[in-house]
């Protein structure tokens, strides 16, 4: 994903400028992307990154007018409307569609980035001072990763950048092997790098002359957790203020943006009230191989509605035809954060790129308005895993459920966005930058003095049809909404369940016994009857399908057998039973082809 590298450090220019220069070039995986570097050899800073082109934060670095500020950025910032105008017409030279705004803020807050709003990450230089400040969002999900050596401090936007000049840190470590086995992520700000770490959510830290001196943070959750709390009625009318004021921010820029719809509540919300003019606005979803998805039909429908263009992004057969590209380049570009089981997102916004470079979504709508939760530790296959690494996958579902005890709304935006769903997102945005409104510092303070039983479907179906009527007559992927007689209201709901639970329980939920059955009659091809009607991948048929030869050659190689944490037999029965269709270990096979890769790419690159 784009961003920024750097090294703090004493060490001469002619050690450190090469290293920044292997740092950058590490990043560099699109010929779209824009990088450079900027140096200030007395004062121990040498900084790069890299960017989209034409994208916000494309154009590194900004300066003050006096050269004495100078920022390094990367991410959005959403501002509010006439910011960038206002700065303009004091005096000051500004871009109204860029981030030279952010160095003049800078230079007049005393507790800058705190009033920054958006996901990003960067380096402010005080050059008179010889200090400079590394900072994050509040969320900390524009992920950092840092290292602290003897002689220098590292930090970038991939692991890899650090990785490509500190080749001694290419080791497992083992309570992020345990954490990324049992829930799919590591916690607590660690990575599966041995002395790498993840710069915390809301960061603000001081260097002087080439050495850290201050590691503050600019803001914590307990600011947003001991507001008062208001009534039901109070929020609803609150949040109909709050939510289309704010929508404004996030369709302003100098990229065209198109947007990507699901048949859910969250982007019909931003419709219902941003309005926009018909064709002005390229709408999307992303399709299976079998049939339209309830997403499909849905958004077909929204986007009538709205006088859009519509097309769908299907995951076919040549998604599967290139899954060994897509499954290794995922597990890459996430620096082995993200399982394989998310390549075809890869595939998605690759063409969604050429739609616009921008993609509006309703990504963390649910997590921030209703509280779902995305992750969650996971049994694995007996004897599949080493019984020291059993060990240390007890501990992370241990760690797991010590957070989870504090307030839910901060798990979900503190703990659940940097961890877990930042690698999706970090995914993604290689090919293009999302924007969503739902975390938005305004809203997700608001959500905070909700009363748990206004977080709910009700409260988000009320605000569609004060925005739009007509969207609101359209009923959801689930059932929900539409405006139908509540007896046919309920029974649409039902089958809408009923097919959503259904395809699971073929797909990854197929018990073993069943799946015996499904595999004897393979050539009815019973996965018509059910897939694609939710989504738009399909693993289970495909591990033991069109991609078994794939994944046999993978993970029965002397390599795989032969890795420290798994155990051989288990494995290899694992893989026989998986692709000869009489077992279902779907997310056993997407945890150590993730690992597999990343060993390969990172450790044994070594």
């Amino acid at each position: 994903m784009p961003g920024i590298v750097g090294i703090i450090t004493r060490m001469p220019r002619s050690e450190a400028e090469p290293r920044l220069q292997r740092m950058v070039r590490s990043m560099l995986h699109e010929p779209f992307y824009t990088s450079g570097t900027w140096i200030d050899e007395e004062i121990g800073v040498y900084a790069g990154w890299v960017a989209r082109q034409g994208s916000f934060s494309d154009g590194m670095p900004v300066c003050s007018e006096s050269g004495n500020e100078v920022l390094v950025f990367s991410g959005e910032e959403y501002c509010e409307p006439g910011t960038a105008l206002g700065l303009r017409e004091a005096g000051h030279a500004v871009d109204l569609d860029g981030p030279s705004y952010l160095v003049h803020l800078a230079e007049d807050s005393i507790d800058f980035p705190r009033a920054l709003n958006g996901r990003f990450h960067g380096l402010l230089v005080r050059r008179s001072l010889g200090k400079a400040l590394l900072f994050n969002d509040r969320y900390g999900i524009h992920r950092l990763y840092i290292h602290e050596a003897p002689d220098a401090f590292y930090f970038a936007g991939e692991a890899k950048a650090i990785l490509a000049v500190c080749p001694h840190l290419r080791q497992i470590d083992p309570e992020g092997l345990g954490d990324l086995i049992s829930c799919g992520c590591t916690l607590e700000n660690r990575t599966v790098y041995k002395d790498i770490s993840l710069l915390p959510p809301a960061s603000s830290w001081t260097f002087l002359n080439g050495a850290p001196v201050q590691k503050q943070k600019y803001f914590q959750p307990s600011e947003w957790e001991e507001q008062p709390p208001l009534n039901h009625d109070e929020y609803q009318r609150e949040l109909g203020e709050v939510f289309p004021r704010i929508l404004p921010r996030y369709f302003g820029g100098r990229e065209k943006i198109g947007m990507s719809l699901t048949g859910g509540l969250d982007s019909r919300m931003i419709l219902a009230w941003h309005r926009p003019e018909p064709h002005s606005l390229p709408f999307y979803s992303f399709g299976s191989m079998y049939r339209d998805s309830q997403d499909v039909i849905v958004a077909r429908r929204v986007a009538r509605a709205c006088g859009q263009d519509y097309e769908v992004i299907p995951a076919g057969e040549e998604f599967l035809s290139r899954f060994p590209h897509y499954a290794e380049r995922t597990v890459f570009l996430t620096d082995g954060s993200l399982e394989v089981k998310r390549s075809p997102d890869l595939y998605a916004n690759e063409r969604a790129r050429w739609i616009a470079p921008v993609r509006m979504t309703g990504n963390y709508g649910s997590e921030v308005l209703r509280g779902a939760t995305m992750f969650k530790p996971l049994a694995m296959m007996p004897g599949l895993f080493h019984r020291d690494v059993g060990e240390l996958i007890a501990r992370g579902r241990a760690a797991y459920g010590e957070i989870r005890k504090g307030n839910h709304l901060s798990f979900s935006v503190f703990r659940q966005m940097p961890w877990w769903l930042y690698c999706g997102l970090g995914l993604e945005q290689t090919q293009l930058f999302l924007r969503t409104p739902y975390l938005d510092n305004e809203l997700v303070r608001l959500v905070f003095r909700a009363p748990g039983s206004s977080r709910s479907e009700a409260a988000c179906l009320r605000l569609i049809a004060e925005g739009s009527p007509a969207l609101a007559r359209i009923r959801t992927d689930r059932g929900a909404g539409g405006g139908l007689p509540r007896p046919m209201a309920a029974l649409q709901q039902a089958y809408l369940n009923f097919t959503f639970k259904a395809e699971y329980a073929y797909d990854y939920g197929m018990p073993e016994t069943v799946a015996r059955v499904d595999h004897a009659l393979a050539r009815l091809h019973l996965e018509r009857l059910f897939l694609g009607r939710h989504k738009f991948y399909h693993f289970r048929v495909w591990y033991r399908d069109a991609l078994a030869g794939y994944v046999r050659e993978m993970l029965l190689d002397d390599r795989a057998l032969s890795r420290p944490y798994v155990e051989r037999g288990g494995l290899r029965r694992m893989v026989e039973d998986h692709t000869r269709g009489i077992r279902n270990y779907t997310t056993e096979i997407h945890r150590v082809l993730t690992l597999e890769h990343l060993h390969r790419l990172f450790i044994d690159a070594r």
